[in-house]
């Protein structure tokens, strides 16, 4: 069956400073919060990545030719400003004037993050998103792209904060690495919404010609079974690492049925509710009523089952299939239904949430005018085979299908009133990972990281093929 895209539906790749750009001690630029941690873990260097700070005309070029019409960049705040505020690094802001005029010559439209999960070290130190000076260092860092990078017309507030404050403070994956400070978490989760709703108010009083929106990680979360007690767990769930920022980015306000969960969250693990004002919540509710999108960033679903033990989580870095655990006390346990393959990674790959994730949005957040989903994608362990030259083309037939079924759940969202107005692939091209290094490869185009030569692999073509045609048989 032939599923047909809108005919101004985007198809683009996703990526993020960090993680492509390198050269993290060139040009002024500033540390941040990964540095030291990385360093002290001693697993994973952060340079080269994929050099992108100067391989970019190489990917753009790429971009072109396997039309992907627009592609996902960050700005790595401390670039701009190394201490997160004060003095201005100005070889910071020729690179970005020079990567966004490139991507524009190459007709790849530019979207750009402001943040993603990278914060200034000096910021990093004094709390990050607990810090009421990170908020406003923040939202003036962002005022100050708005004016100087005026090419731009697709703005993106934060990437993922879910990641953020989960993996910072309960799963402890993400520097300071604390486990289990739900407080700390939904303080964070709150003041990041605080962050973004100023800085969406701030960009359209300034009256500019462009879009603004917030990406958010949307992990669709159903109960292992009809129990009572497991479809309570899922709502658990959903209220720690979907719900408080949907409710406050999309509807502009709280639901009284999210605090009572959060409130049951931290009374079962003895901690306090997180502290908000009237003031914030006008803020946080003027700037849902002005957002131009939301971006989702969906790669697989959860199914939670009631669990009263203490909390324990493994994290899965290493593509060892089978060694995620996640049992949070006060919140459920993840536990995966027969029947549904994973990936190396052990993230299930289940399309179907992400309709129904695409259809919550529609349906529970009407003010939201536009979507796109701003990342998907599959982590592959690849190998740049023998031999290989400028002609080799690297099969991936295990992305062309995940691709396939994703792509084909948000055909279905479309045709049932969804408004998806663009997919990016994560990734444009093989990128460094957070927690994976180097080891979890997801791009169209596959980067030999010793000597950043770029190969071709089969899922450009695939991909090709679909932006050209904006049709998928699945």
């Amino acid at each position: 069956m032939t599923k047909t895209f809108p005919s101004n539906f985007i198809f683009g790749g996703a990526s993020a400073a960090y993680q492509v750009e390198g050269a993290t001690n060139e040009d002024g630029k500033g540390r941040v919060l990964w540095d030291d941690y990385l360093e002290k873990q001693g697993r994973f260097n952060p340079n080269p990545a994929a050099d992108f700070y100067h391989q970019y005309e190489k990917d753009l070029t790429l971009a072109e030719r396997y039309g992907v019409q627009a592609i996902r960049v960050s700005i790595a705040w401390s670039r701009i400003f190394p201490d997160g505020d004060g003095e201005i690094e100005p070889r910071g802001v020729a690179y970005y004037h020079r990567m966004f005029k490139a991507c524009l010559a190459h007709h790849v439209e530019p979207f750009v993050t402001l943040h993603h999960f990278d914060t200034p070290e000096k910021l990093h130190e004094e709390g990050d998103w607990l810090s009421p000076h990170m908020v406003n260092a923040f939202v003036e860092y962002a005022k100050f792209c708005f004016k100087e990078f005026p090419e731009i017309t697709h703005w993106i507030t934060i990437n993922e904060p879910t990641s953020m404050a989960v993996q910072q403070y309960t799963s402890g994956t993400f520097p300071p690495g604390e486990h289990g400070r739900f407080d700390k978490t939904f303080q964070a989760e709150h003041n990041q919404n605080v962050a973004h709703a100023r800085i969406v108010n701030a960009y359209k009083q300034m009256h500019l010609d462009g879009e603004i929106g917030v990406v958010h990680a949307l992990q669709t979360v159903y109960p292992y079974s009809d129990s009572v007690a497991d479809k309570h767990a899922a709502d658990l769930q959903d209220a720690l690492e979907n719900r408080l920022y949907l409710d406050g980015t999309l509807a502009g306000s709280y639901s009284a049925e999210v605090l009572a969960l959060i409130q049951e969250i931290l009374d079962a693990n003895n901690q306090p509710m997180f502290k908000y004002t009237d003031a914030e919540m006008t803020e946080i509710s003027d700037a849902a009523h002005q957002l131009d999108f939301v971006g989702v960033n969906n790669y697989f679903s959860k199914w939670l089952r009631a669990y009263s033990g203490v909390s324990e989580t493994h994290h899965n870095g290493t593509g060892a299939k089978g060694t995620s655990v996640s049992r949070l006390h006060g919140v459920g346990e993840e536990k995966l239904p027969e029947g549904i393959t994973t990936t190396d990674w052990d993230w299930p790959i289940y399309p179907r949430g992400m309709h129904d994730i695409l259809m919550r949005i529609h349906d529970d957040y009407p003010l939201v005018p536009a979507i796109y989903v701003t990342e998907n994608g599959i982590g592959l362990k690849e190998e740049l085979p023998a031999g290989a030259n400028s002609s080799t083309v690297i099969e991936d037939p295990k992305r062309i299908d995940y691709l396939r079924l994703y792509l084909s759940a948000i055909a279905d969202a479309i045709n049932d009133g969804a408004n998806v107005k663009g997919y990016f692939i994560w990734s444009l091209q093989d990128q460094f990972s957070w927690t994976n290094g180097y080891s979890k490869r997801y791009g169209l185009f596959f980067v030999d990281f010793a000597t950043q030569d770029r190969y071709v692999k089969r899922s450009a073509h695939w991909f090709k093929e679909v932006s050209e045609t904006h049709q998928i048989s699945d």
